[in-house]
């Protein structure tokens, strides 16, 4: 049963990472394109969540916990290079 559920939901985070692409390639303004990123960052964390589950393997969730940290720090660096035109004062 759980096999079960982990492939529907692989699946469904792999929807949501290929519309979140789409919305980057594609997004009407800069805002939009960056809070695309930001839900692709958080799509690809579940992914390798689901993919450790899967997998019975601790690497994806350390890879996973990187990837969380370094989008974090993009997304502020890319918000406050939008903002003030400047990342470092």
């Amino acid at each position: 049963m759980l096999s079960y559920a982990l492939f529907i939901a692989l699946m469904l985070v792999t929807a949501a990472v290929a519309l979140s692409f789409w919305r980057l390639l594609h997004g009407p303004s800069l805002p939009d394109r960056i809070l695309a990123l930001d839900t692709l960052y958080i799509n690809t964390i579940a992914l390798l969540v689901l993919l450790g589950i899967h997998l019975s393997s601790a690497l994806y969730f350390e890879v996973a916990l990187l990837i969380a940290v370094m989008g974090f720090v993009g997304t502020v660096a890319a918000c406050k290079y939008l903002l003030r035109g400047d990342i470092i004062e």
